[in-house]
């Protein structure tokens, strides 16, 4: 059992940035590909980016490549994401993830375990 406590959202204005960040508990965190996902209002919940295991692939959302960036500290069992440029648009509650071991994947479906999320407000 993972489980996964969000933080670092907040009010932003456009251009701005926010570093979200996801503690997980317990001693196998290093062995979870991680996503972070988001859900506007009245939206479906959305794939951001996600990274493997190791840190050594990722895969980026067309809408935040470039000015998002995912990374995992395993040894402090937290995964991150640095948002830049931020633009109303990426108005949500955001959302990190974790996967049973495997291959790393885009799909909320195939997470198994989720963090209460946190809001990020953008205004123009």
């Amino acid at each position: 059992q993972v489980q996964l406590v969000e933080s670092g959202g907040g009010l932003v204005q456009a251009g701005g940035s926010l570093r979200l960040s996801c503690a997980a508990s317990g001693r196998t965190f290093s062995s979870y590909p991680m996503g972070w996902f988001r859900q506007a209002p009245g939206k479906e919940r959305e794939f951001v980016v996600a990274m493997s295991r190791s840190g050594g692939n990722t895969y980026y959302a067309d809408s935040v490549k470039g000015r998002f960036t995912i990374s995992r500290d395993n040894a402090k069992n937290t995964v991150y994401l640095q948002m830049n440029s931020l633009k109303p648009e990426d108005t949500a509650v955001y959302y990190c993830a974790a996967k049973r071991p495997g291959l790393v994947t885009t799909s909320p479906h195939t997470y198994d375990y989720w963090g209460q999320g946190t809001q990020v407000t953008v205004s123009s």
